[in-house]
């Protein structure tokens, strides 16, 4: 038992994901829904211990991302993430316009007319503003609040810089500076214990998704699901161009970043995996005041994959009914569809809220939806593993702006007991 522990945490982790991946689709081929429901609590306990990370990596990361910021660099730093994600966003809806437009899905069916779906209320960006300022800390730690746990963060983080450079203040600071500091570290040794148990977890969810959806589910809106992973790839090779322009090694970025892509893919989840996308930036020698920034605001705000998601399913519900869409529609889409995945951020059904006020801002019929759903895991795994892709491109692209070097580094913390 000890040699196999020992030949298992001496592999490298994207190789233990990769193997669970494989088997996870084998096994729920084979095993069906019997296997789904044994496998399913393994896939539950990654998805907790990942959600368990998310409030203490982002505040302490952030807290002391914000202290190692230089002076006047943490507004130049916002602005530049901000405007990286809205032109992202806007860029990947476009590319699942136009790939969509090329191979037309859904073209030749049919629309059932009992066909129904209910749609959760779209919050708005007003509210989804609002929500930025959480009433309760507590209440927004506990509802993971991702963008009231970010203003918690940078308040307190920006409070305790003033602290330190304040003469009166500056021991108290720096003592409560080096206790954030030691709980980040602790933090991230929690986070290598986990990362062990990421391959398990994957294995389970991916054959329990499998098992469910079938072969069969996949035929019968084949065209939409090869459509959509054809404009994914698209914007990643988009991702490699724009990293290029910027400097940053495609080799390095991808060692570090294939692990989050595929724990993503497997989980669905973009907020889920967030301590392994701030892991594998920490790998990459990226500091901590860009990464603590940009990628909990991005697993929030920024939906590439998401996007794409709207766009190919706009196109696809038009040629259902029979009206294609024009141009003036698709300029709509793209609009709409880039400001409504910030009205959307952290609510449930996100994804279902996004396409459903895009269909009914430009005429589409929601009923639409409900053939989308059939094939929602399918999707929603290549757009998620985007999404999560998109962060840590951006965050790459910030750092390399503000001059930083890019390598592969060697952290004990990960590392050692990890290797990605």
């Amino acid at each position: 038992m000890t040699r196999i522990w020992k030949a298992y945490s001496q592999a490298s982790l994207i190789l233990r994901v990769t193997i669970a991946l494989v088997l996870g689709v084998l096994v729920g081929l084979v095993g069906g829904e019997p296997v789904a429901v044994w496998l399913a609590p393994l896939g539950d306990l990654l998805l907790r211990l990942l959600t368990f990370l998310i409030v203490p990596i982002v505040l302490f990361t952030l807290m002391v991302g914000v202290n190692q910021s230089r002076e006047g660099s943490a507004g130049r730093i916002g602005g530049k993430v901000f405007g990286y994600y809205l032109a992202s966003s806007a860029l990947a809806i476009t590319v699942g316009l136009t790939i969509a437009s090329l191979f037309n899905p859904g073209s030749g069916m049919r629309l059932e007319e009992e066909a129904s779906f209910s749609v959760p209320d779209n919050p708005g960006v007003v509210d989804a503003l609002l929500n930025i300022v959480p009433s309760n800390i507590i209440g927004a730690f506990a509802e993971l609040n991702m963008l009231g746990i970010i203003f918690t963060a940078l308040v307190f983080g920006i409070a305790l810089l003033k602290m330190r450079q304040s003469e009166r203040q500056q021991a108290m600071g720096e003592r409560l500076y080096e206790v954030i500091e030691a709980l980040n570290e602790v933090t991230l040794k929690v986070m290598s214990g986990v990362l062990h148990y990421v391959p398990i977890g994957v294995f389970a969810i991916v054959a329990e998704t499998v098992s469910q959806q079938g072969m069969e589910t996949l035929l019968s809106l084949g065209d939409m699901v090869v459509v959509l992973y054809i404009a994914l790839a698209t914007h990643l090779l988009i991702y490699c161009g724009i990293m290029q322009l910027f400097g940053v090694k495609l080799l390095t970025f991808f060692r570090e970043a294939r692990t989050p892509m595929a724990t993503a893919f497997a989980t669905q989840s973009s907020s889920g995996t967030l301590p392994l996308t701030i892991n594998a930036a920490h790998r990459l020698g990226i500091s901590k005041s860009i990464y603590g920034f940009s990628l909990p605001l991005g697993a929030t705000l920024n939906m590439d994959g998401a996007a794409i998601r709207i766009a190919i399913s706009a196109v696809f519900a038009s040629n259902v009914i029979g009206a294609p869409l024009d141009f003036i529609s698709m300029v709509q889409i793209v609009l709409i569809g880039t400001l409504v995945s910030v009205g959307t951020a952290g609510v449930p059904g996100a994804g279902i809220i996004m396409i459903a006020t895009v269909f009914a801002q430009v005429g589409l019929p929601i009923e639409t939806v409900a053939l989308l759903t059939a094939i929602d895991a399918l999707v929603g795994m290549g757009a998620t593993a985007l999404n999560v892709t998109g962060d840590l491109v951006g965050t790459s692209v910030v750092a390399r702006s503000e001059g930083e070097e890019l390598k592969e580094t060697a952290l004990e913390d990960t590392s050692a007991t990890a290797k990605v």
